[in-house]
């Protein structure tokens, strides 16, 4: 039997966080943007709907939602504000990295921050000579009595000038690549790291960056998991966010769209509103259609995950599709706006520069469609 009716819970959940996308969000969209600040401010009231600790335990501060509930807010939040999505994205995927390989004492000092909205982490795995090829890491990682000393570049990194501290992903077996691979918590504050801001196209409020290492030291027991285990460790979190962030991406071209609407109902050509002629109505209506479809494609995969079933094509087939359909949505919003649109006076302008970040960010549609590739025509036929 298919059931696609949320539950009663999910409802009132849905319901609380669109009104407060509408009173607190969307107002101030393009003002985080315009004055190249983070929302310290709004980020704290995501912590208190819960938004931030959605993916953990409740014992944690969290509140154990579950994967779907978890993408409700994603896309509703994203059709507020895009940035602050991240929120439940971001979060996500390292409360799930930390909630099942972490110490006790990282989820005490880290996890239960991170679920109330005090603590931002970010996720360093990119790096200049590492970017889809997440297991060809440089940064190394090298055991000194109680600590590790750890030495590289992570670039492309979310959050990397406001978080107050990063799960670092780093080589402590230089000769393998998977194999060798180790996660750590690494405060953004400890002797040796340096972080240079980018002057992005979008995401601006998002502080994106480079973090450098230069033999920062930290103790044995912020290493998150087993040593040499952190490379599958981040590929099962990975299967989340990257459904998370299509759905992030759909929440903000639906919003174009909506706005959309409203502009075309009321404007005139020809003694008209433009939304009698078919030439306006024919392209809202297929992105519609092909949003809705993928949207639905989204929250089948979070339902496989929330049953413990395999999911990782679907998660990829979200990935390349959901960002690329939203784009190209957010874009013809743009131009049935006519020069308005154009403008920084409305917020198309600024979602379309937003979700073009996340066509690349977690991996690129051309990776996503080698791990398609790999589960539906074979291992044997990877390009690598």
């Amino acid at each position: 039997m298919l059931d696609f009716s949320w539950t009663e819970e999910q409802n009132a959940f849905r319901q609380i966080l669109r009104d407060f996308a509408k009173s607190d969000l969307l107002p101030h969209y393009t003002k985080w943007d315009r004055e190249q600040k983070f929302p310290y401010e709004i980020w704290s009231k995501m912590g208190g709907l819960g938004l931030t600790g959605l993916r953990v335990q409740e014992k944690y501060n969290g509140s154990s939602a579950n994967c779907v509930t978890t993408g409700i807010a994603a896309l509703e939040v994203g059709k507020g504000d895009f940035n602050a999505a991240y929120a439940v994205m971001l979060n996500g995927l390292i409360s799930e990295i930390l909630e099942e390989h972490a110490s006790e004492e990282i989820k005490e000092e880290w996890l239960k921050r991170m679920a109330l909205g005090e603590c931002l982490l970010g996720i360093a795995i990119t790096e200049p000579g590492a970017g889809s090829d997440a297991a060809n890491l440089q940064t190394k990682a090298v055991k000194d009595g109680n600590s590790y000393l750890l030495t590289g570049e992570k670039s492309g990194i979310s959050l990397a000038k406001f978080a107050h501290g990063f799960v670092v992903f780093a080589k402590t077996n230089p000769e393998e690549r998977a194999r060798g691979v180790s996660a750590f918590i690494v405060p953004s504050d400890v002797e040796g790291i340096e972080i240079q801001s980018y002057a992005d196209m979008g995401n601006i409020p998002i502080g994106r960056g480079s973090v450098f290492l230069n033999e920062v030291r930290i103790p044995e027991s912020y290493l998150i998991g087993e040593e040499n285990k952190g490379f599958y460790q981040v590929m099962k979190g990975f299967d989340l966010s990257r459904i998370l962030i299509a759905l992030q991406c759909i929440g903000a071209a639906e919003q174009s769209i909506d706005e959309t609407i409203g502009h075309v109902r009321t404007r005139e050509a020809f003694g008209s509103p433009l939304a009698k002629f078919q030439g306006v109505q024919f392209p809202i209506v297929e992105h519609h259609t092909w949003l809705e479809m993928a949207k639905w494609l989204c929250f089948r995969a979070l339902w496989l995950r929330d049953q413990g079933l395999p999911h990782t094509k679907e998660a990829s087939m979200c990935k390349w599709m959901g960002p690329y359909l939203a784009r190209e949505a957010i874009h013809e919003c743009l131009l049935l706006n006519g020069h308005y649109g154009y403008t920084k006076e409305m917020a198309i302008e600024q979602r379309l520069r937003d979700v073009i970040g996340l066509e690349i960010g977690d991996g690129t549609a051309q990776t996503q469609k080698i791990v398609i590739a790999r589960e539906i025509i074979g291992k044997e036929f990877k390009p690598y």
